[in-house]
């Protein structure tokens, strides 16, 4: 009996060490880091072919994974307006579940559909629509647990592309970033009842996802606005740091980085920051903070909505042109640049996601990218179409949606369809 039992605790664990869903923005730690063990080296072919394929409508929103099932927003324009809630089997891409409402996009730039990914945990789905109608849902059968209205309770003051950033789930909060009236920029609420826990920052929203770092009683939510980079007490919402920050057109699109007690932020006009926090958190100051002559020609870095990625002491990300970058961290100095990763446009995007070995991309063409980043530069190893690009989200055919690297298969949308691809080692 003792030897089945430990025989069955190393399978357990072996199982356990090679599955990994990925239940929230950007994975399990909203830092896009995954386990490829099991994930083929190099790709055979120059375009990947779908496990299986769905239809569905336009948005800008990325798949999330958990439990065998794929959740996914959407946005129908006929016979009335609606933002949709799905869920599909992770294995076979068949419909599990639906759940759909009226929603009429008022003043909203770039009107694709909705922005934030659905967030699973403990069979809960938590959705935000781009006009603040949040939900939470049974995620094993869409049945809904509760709503709000956020537009309505809280008298957003509506972002130029609506509300984008995913929510974020501390203990027993749902944190959100909402522009709310009345100091509630930033607001958590109970994630059982949707009741008000408490609000702060009479910031304009931004369309950053907040992160939380710190562990136990020193957990602070941190909240890239329009107007701050500022550090919350999750249990409280008391600010904690705060360091103002007045962002044009109010980009901050990518998700704050955090690595060695340093927070990196940056976005498309304002160029980047990095900022050092004492070791139990409670303060923040500037490291650098550089800022180009405009667009065209920039400084540092000037990501527009890819996050970027810091990897012993070197930061690398896209600039406002497509620009592949490696700066030295505690300067923000350049190292190098290269421009073979995506096609040079304005606004171009490259979303990393890091194993232990490898940087995966995934560039707006919809093609996947393995390859190593160092010092020394950019290393490809291998590339590939994943998905065709569509024209809903920007004009001239563009895949900006962020995919789910789960259990050893890769999950992406565009503006039609959701697909699924093996990427397992044969």
């Amino acid at each position: 009996m003792k030897n089945t039992f430990v025989l069955f605790m190393i399978i357990l664990l072996t199982l356990s060490s090679v599955a990994q869903d990925w239940p929230d923005w950007r994975g399990i730690n909203r830092d896009a880091v995954f386990d490829d063990s099991g994930m083929l080296d190099e790709f055979a072919t120059s375009q990947l072919n779908p496990k299986w394929k769905v239809p569905i409508s336009a948005g800008y929103s990325g798949p999330t994974v958990a439990n065998g099932k794929v959740y996914i927003t959407d946005r129908l324009e006929a016979p009335t307006e609606a933002e949709r809630i799905l869920c599909f089997d992770e294995s076979t891409g068949a419909k599990v579940w639906e759940y759909s409402y009226n929603c009429e996009y008022r003043g909203v730039g770039y009107p694709a559909g909705p922005r934030a990914s659905v967030v699973i945990e403990n069979n809960r789905a938590y959705a935000l629509g781009t006009m603040g109608n949040l939900f939470c849902l049974n995620a094993n059968t869409g049945e809904l647990i509760w709503e709000k209205d956020l537009n309505k309770e809280y008298k957003i003051r509506m972002p130029i592309w609506g509300i984008s950033a995913t929510p974020l789930i501390v203990d027993e909060k749902l944190v959100l970033q909402i522009s709310g009236s009345n100091n509630a920029c930033a607001l958590a609420l109970d994630k059982n009842t949707g009741k008000e826990v408490w609000r702060n920052l009479n910031d304009m929203a931004g369309y950053s996802a907040p992160i939380v770092i710190g562990k136990g009683e020193n957990k602070i939510v941190v909240f890239w606005t329009e107007n701050s980079l500022s550090g919350l007490d999750s249990y409280t919402g008391k600010v904690v740091w705060q360091i103002p920050w007045n962002l044009r057109s109010g980009m901050a699109i990518a998700t704050p980085v955090f690595y060695k007690n340093y927070l990196f932020v940056s976005c498309f006009y304002n160029g980047s920051m990095l900022v050092k926090l004492n070791d139990d958190l409670t303060s923040a100051s500037i490291v650098w903070q550089r800022e180009g002559e405009s667009e065209r020609n920039t400084d540092a870095l000037h990501c527009v909505m890819n996050t970027p990625l810091i990897l012993e002491d070197y930061i690398y990300g896209v600039d406002s042109y497509g620009e592949l970058r490696c700066l030295q961290l505690l300067t923000g100095n350049r190292i190098w640049e290269d421009q073979t990763a995506v096609k040079r446009n304005r606004w171009a995007n490259i979303h990393f996601m890091q194993s232990e070995t490898k940087t995966w991309m995934f560039n707006e063409q919809g093609e996947l990218i393995i390859s190593k980043l160092s010092p020394v530069g950019y290393e490809e190893i291998s590339r590939a179409l994943l998905i065709e690009p569509t024209k809903k989200q920007l004009g001239r055919g563009v895949t900006w949606s962020h995919p789910a690297m789960a259990n050893n298969h890769v999950f992406i949308r565009n503006d039609k369809e959701l697909i699924c691809v093996d990427l397992s080692k044969k």
